[in-house]
């Protein structure tokens, strides 16, 4: 806890002392974002700037399920694309292939899903075409 000015001691001196006191103790290299740029401050303000900060910290969204749904099968069909090995396809595949599944026979919240399962035979072959045939 920060102790209290003494009195006959102007304020600005008591907190410059209290800063090159802090400062020689590390106390402020320590801080969160220390050595990294600072926000843009020329973007409009936003109330709730700190609730997004705190949702992209914890790797949240503020999707409807059915749009993060969308947005989970994008991320598949490149992660499959990219895959290093046929079974890496099929894995990530077979994995959003089942959430799909479950989302179609019971529809989540939010617009409409408008998904289909993948079909991973073809996308496999077309991998293996991609790749000059190889697996």
């Amino acid at each position: 806890m920060t102790e209290r000015k003494p009195p006959g001691v102007s304020f600005e001196s008591f907190v410059d002392k209290q800063i090159r006191e802090a400062t020689e103790r590390g106390e402020f290299s320590r801080l969160e974002g220390f050595g990294k740029p600072l926000d843009d401050d020329t973007a409009p303000y936003d109330e709730l700037w700190w609730v997004k900060r705190k949702m992209h910290r914890e790797g949240l969204s503020a999707l409807p399920p059915s749009l993060a749904l969308r947005k989970e099968a994008e991320d598949a069909a490149r992660a499959a694309r990219e895959a290093v090995s046929e079974s890496q396809l099929r894995r990530v595949l077979g994995d959003v292939n089942t959430r799909i599944a479950e989302a179609l026979a019971r529809p989540p919240a939010g617009p409409p899903l408008n998904l289909t399962l993948f079909d991973v035979e073809a996308e496999a072959a077309e991998w293996r075409r991609a790749r000059g045939g190889g697996r």
